[in-house]
C-alpha cells in the first residue's frame, strides 16, 4: 500500500492546529462562561455541513517583541461562507481565546476579504463579534484595520444585508462597525457596547459604573436604541438573526423571498370593527391590529423596548415580505416624539434599501409638544422621517385607522408623499387638529362668553367632529383613496400589494439626497 504523502499529513496537522484557536485552556474558559467558540457559534448559525473557511493559516505580522513568541493562525477571527435556508451568506466570527478578539491589522484584512467577496457575489453578511477592541501591540494598524472595516460598512449599507450578532464585549471605536449595519442582535448579561469604557469613565471622571449599566443589552434596547434584538442565549441570537435573514433578499436588486402561507389571504377578523373605542380618548393596542391582518406568527417586532410610541417590524402577508411602521396609542397616545422619528426612519430607509413593500398604520394626535423637544430639534427628527417616505420608491399602503392630525398625518406616508394607495377606516379622524384644539382656537371667545363653558366646547368639538374630523370629508377631497371595513383590511392590503408588484418609480438622478440628520 503506497505511504501517504507526509504533505498531506502536514496540512492535516496545520488544520488541526488552526481549529485549536488559543488552546486548550482558553478555549475551557470560554466555555465555563457559557459561551461558544467562534467556530462553534459559526457551525450553529448555518445550515448544516455548509461553511468553507476561508484563510485560515493567515498570522500575525507584528514585529513588536511582546507578540513575536505569540502568533496564532487565524490571528483571532474565523472567516468564511456556507448557507442558511439554502442562501449564500459570508460570515466572519472573532475569536475571543486569541488575544481577547482583538483587532489586528491582519484580522481585519480577513474580515474585509469577506465583506468584499459577499458584496461581488451579492449575499449577505454576518459578523459574530467578541471583542476587547483595537489590539494595543499593533498600535496605529489596528486603528487603520477599524477604518477599512468601518469604510465598507459604509459603502455596503443598502447593496447587501449587514448583521452584527454581540456575543460578547464590543469597545471603543470597534461598537461603530455594528451601528452601521441593518440588524444588531444582541446577547443578555454578555455583551456589552460603549466607546468609552467604565475604566476610561472613571479615570476622567470619577465616576464609577459596571459594564452592565454603562452599554448592556438592557441599556441599548431602552434608552440609546442602538440594538434591535436581545435575546438571552446565544443559540438564541444566531436563530433570531436567521429569522431576520428570511425577510430580506440577498442583495438590493433581487425581491425579498416568498413564503408559501398557510394563513387564508381572504381571512378576515371580525374583532377588527370594534378594536377601536367609540370615544377618541381611549386607547387600543395597535399590536394586536398588526397581528390580525400579517400572516399569523410572522411580526417579527424590531427594537421592541425604546421608543415604544413607534412600532417597526417585519412581518408576511400572503407569504410576501412587508415592513410594518405604526404607532401605539396605548403608549403615549401614539405621538411621535424624537427617538420615534428616528426609529421609524432608519427602518423605512432599510426597507427601501431592499425592495421590501411598507405597510404603515397610522393613528397619532401629532408630534409631542414641549420645550425639551423643540430644543432637541424635533423638527430635524421629523424632518428626517418625511425625507424616508418621500425618497422610499418601494409600494407603500396606508391604512389609517384613527387619529391622523397636523404633521402627524403628512409624515406617515400620507398620500401625497408617494403612498400608492391609503385606506381610512371609519373612525379615522384627519385634520389639523384634533376637535378640542380646533374650537379653542376658532371659537374662544363664544366659548368664553358662553353660560356654561365646558358644556358649549363639548358642542362645538362634537360638531366639529361630526363635520370635518371624519374619514368622508377626508375621502371627498382625495385625500384617502378609500374607506374600508377594518376586517377588510387583510385582504385589500395583499390585493394592493399584488397590483403595485411591479411598481416603478426611478427617482431624478443625483449622486444622493441630503437627510436632516
Amino acid at each position: 500500500m503506497p505511504q501517504e504523502d507526509p504533505r498531506i499529513l502536514e496540512l492535516r496537522a496545520m488544520r488541526a492546529k488552526a481549529r485549536e484557536g488559543g488552546g486548550a485552556d482558553r478555549i475551557a474558559k470560554q466555555h465555563a462562561k457559557g459561551k461558544m467558540t467562534a467556530r462553534e457559534r459559526v457551525e450553529a448559525l448555518l445550515d448544516p455541513g455548509t461553511f468553507n473557511e476561508l484563510e485560515p493559516f493567515i498570522t500575525s505580522r507584528a514585529d513588536d517583541m511582546s507578540m513575536a513568541t505569540e502568533k496564532y493562525l487565524g490571528d483571532g477571527v474565523v472567516t468564511g461562507y456556507g448557507m442558511i435556508d439554502g442562501r449564500t451568506v459570508y460570515v466572519y466570527a472573532q475569536d475571543f481565546t486569541i488575544f481577547g478578539g482583538t483587532l489586528s491589522e491582519m484580522q481585519s484584512h480577513k474580515i474585509c476579504r469577506v465583506m468584499d467577496l459577499a458584496v461581488r457575489n451579492g449575499a449577505p453578511c454576518i459578523g459574530l463579534l467578541d471583542s476587547g477592541g483595537a489590539r494595543i501591540q499593533e498600535g496605529v494598524k489596528a486603528l487603520g484595520g477599524y477604518a477599512e472595516v468601518f469604510r465598507r460598512n459604509a459603502q455596503f449599507s443598502g447593496v447587501i444585508p449587514q448583521i452584527a450578532i454581540m456575543l460578547g464585549p464590543c469597545a471603543g471605536g470597534a461598537a461603530y462597525s455594528p451601528a452601521l449595519q441593518d440588524l444588531i442582535v444582541m446577547v443578555e448579561k454578555q455583551s456589552f457596547m460603549f466607546l468609552t469604557g467604565p475604566d476610561v469613565i472613571k479615570a476622567v471622571t470619577g465616576e464609577v459604573i459596571d459594564a452592565e449599566s454603562l452599554g448592556g443589552s438592557e441599556i441599548h434596547m431602552s434608552v440609546s436604541g442602538v440594538a434591535h434584538l436581545a435575546v438571552p442565549t446565544e443559540q438564541e441570537a444566531l436563530a433570531v438573526a436567521r429569522r431576520f435573514l428570511s425577510y430580506l433578499p440577498s442583495n438590493n436588486i433581487e425581491n425579498p423571498p416568498y413564503v408559501t402561507p398557510t394563513d387564508d389571504p381572504a381571512r378576515m377578523d371580525e374583532h377588527l370593527n370594534s378594536i377601536v373605542p367609540l370615544d377618541p380618548s381611549e386607547p387600543y393596542v395597535m399590536h394586536q391590529v398588526i397581528e390580525s391582518v400579517v400572516d399569523k406568527g410572522t411580526f417579527l417586532e424590531l427594537q421592541p423596548n425604546w421608543a415604544r410610541n413607534a412600532i417597526i417590524g417585519l412581518a408576511r402577508i400572503g407569504g410576501h415580505s412587508v415592513g410594518i411602521v405604526a404607532q401605539e396609542p396605548a403608549v403615549m397616545a401614539g405621538v411621535i416624539d424624537i427617538d420615534a422619528s428616528d426609529k421609524m426612519t432608519r427602518f423605512v430607509m432599510m426597507c427601501d434599501c431592499f425592495n421590501i413593500p411598507l405597510v404603515t398604520f397610522v393613528d397619532s394626535p401629532g408630534f409631542l409638544p414641549g420645550v425639551a423637544q423643540e430644543h432637541g430639534g424635533i423638527i430635524r427628527h421629523g424632518a428626517k422621517l418625511l425625507y424616508a417616505y418621500s425618497n422610499a420608491t418601494v409600494p407603500k399602503v396606508t391604512i389609517i385607522t384613527r387619529k391622523a392630525y397636523g404633521g402627524a398625518y403628512v409624515v406617515m406616508s400620507s398620500k401625497y408623499l408617494g403612498t400608492d394607495v391609503t385606506y381610512a377606516w371609519p373612525s379615522a379622524e384627519i385634520a389639523v387638529l384634533g376637535a378640542e384644539g380646533a374650537v379653542n382656537i376658532l371659537f374662544k371667545k363664544q366659548i368664553e362668553s358662553a353660560p356654561d363653558p365646558a358644556a358649549e366646547r363639548k358642542r362645538l368639538a362634537d360638531e366639529y367632529r361630526a363635520r370635518f374630523n371624519n374619514p368622508y370629508h377626508a375621502a371627498s377631497t382625495g385625500y384617502v383613496d378609500d374607506i374600508i371595513e377594518p376586517k377588510e383590511t387583510r385582504p385589500k392590503i395583499i390585493a394592493a400589494l399584488s397590483a403595485l408588484r411591479d411598481k416603478f418609480a426611478p427617482a431624478p438622478p443625483r449622486k444622493h439626497g441630503n437627510i436632516p440628520v
